[in-house]
């Protein structure tokens, strides 16, 4: 399946929308709209990710680097992660260095 990433920035809240499969190949793309959103100097990052269905480690990269560009006061949402997706999260641990959210409760505010 094709990967596509697209962001949204508003006010203080980069929105990145994620579907498809992230893995090697894909990563730069996800990796250059981080770097947007970082540039921005924004609050919140807001991964949507209900629709992204596979992340390797090279996705997982990115979100580390995320963390570390974005810097320390910058909370990052995980919005509707699908239980492959999660499961990745978790088993590597960076699931204690985000917010993981159900689309359900998901309401934020600037």
């Amino acid at each position: 399946m094709v990967f596509n990433a697209s962001l949204e920035i508003n006010s203080a809240i980069a929105t990145l929308k994620l579907s498809g499969e992230l893995d090697a190949m894909t990563a730069p793309i996800f990796k250059a709209e981080v770097d947007k959103a970082a540039s921005k100097k924004v609050k919140r990052l807001v991964l949507l990710m209900h629709d992204l269905e596979y992340m390797s480690s090279a996705g997982l990269r990115v979100l580390v680097f995320a963390k570390q560009k974005m810097g320390a006061n910058v909370d990052i949402y995980v919005v509707g992660a699908q239980t492959t997706v999660l499961s990745t999260l978790e088993k590597t641990g960076f699931d204690q260095s985000v917010i993981i959210l159900n689309e359900d409760n998901f309401v934020l505010e600037v």
